[in-house]
């Protein structure tokens, strides 16, 4: 996990099991990210490494350079707000979330069901809400 050319990686399993990048992203942001002595696992010599964090702390991660698509994960905030040009807002609320609570449940992009394990850029900078509810267990239906 501690190179750049591997963040992707957790995030391939939406195209199959969304339930397994929600856990494994989890797994990797509570084992290897920590505010502590060790900090982070490798050479931040880009900031790959804190965008990864960035965005999977957020809930989000743009999974491939040039394809205009966010990847969904596991938020690790009920609530953030990315403030956009010209007052518009994009806001991601993960209803329950918390360390056992990591699993969606369901989603809904602005009000309307959301069953696909992403969202488009354009969607993004439109604003709008991605609204997740989260809980202890994998939702193994949902984005597949």
């Amino acid at each position: 996990m501690g190179n750049e050319p591997s963040f992707h990686i957790p995030y391939l399993y939406n195209y199959t099991s969304p339930w397994k990048t929600q856990r494994r992203i989890r797994f990797l942001l509570d084992t290897w990210f920590k505010d502590n002595v060790f900090g982070i696992p490798g050479d931040e010599d880009g900031g790959g490494m804190s965008a990864f964090v960035v965005f999977s702390s957020m809930g989000f991660y743009p999974l491939t350079p040039g394809n205009p698509v966010y990847t969904i994960g596991s938020p690790v905030f009920e609530k953030v707000n990315i403030d956009l040009p010209g007052g518009k807002t994009f806001r991601i609320i993960a209803n329950h979330s918390s360390v056992v609570n990591k699993y969606i449940q369901s989603a809904k992009f602005d009000g309307k069901a959301l069953t696909t394990p992403w969202f488009t850029h354009a969607q993004l900078t439109a604003g709008g809400t991605l609204e997740l509810e989260m809980g202890p267990l994998p939702n193994k239906s949902w984005g597949g």
